[in-house]
């Protein structure tokens, strides 16, 4: 069996520029230039490798989620730095801020979609204590 050294995930965006202004300057997080891709360095020492992509597409899912302690003040900070939150209707939709409230329905945590400048679905969540 093969032995590993590291593990890492990467996603893609049509602007790596664009990228890096949004993860460092909006959401707060580090980021190091590499060669020709972006390190994006998470809170307890994991990192994710983002990459440019001449034909890009943005993924569906959620690329990354970050967890937060109130999500109601995550979002509005988020908000007031020009982010704009999905919102869903049904059984599993958002308020009027864009929070899904799972802790108080009982069905998992609380979470909020955005996306980056790449179209790439972000959320940020408070998990059930």
């Amino acid at each position: 069996m093969f032995k590993l050294r590291a593990a890492y995930s990467g996603f893609s965006v049509d602007d790596l520029g664009k990228a890096k202004a949004f993860y460092s300057g909006i959401l707060g997080l580090e980021v190091e230039d590499g060669q020709m891709d972006l390190r994006l360095k998470l809170p307890g020492g994991a990192a994710v490798f983002i990459y440019q992509k001449g034909d890009h597409k943005a993924a569906s899912f959620t690329i990354l989620n970050l967890v937060v302690s109130d999500i109601d003040e995550a979002v509005d900070e988020l908000g007031r730095k020009g982010v704009r939150f999905e919102r869903y209707e049904g059984e599993f939709g958002t308020d009027v801020k864009g929070i899904a409230r799972g802790i108080a329905a009982g069905r998992g945590p609380d979470i909020a979609w955005f996306k980056d400048p790449a179209g790439n679905f972000i959320s940020v969540v408070k998990e059930p204590s």
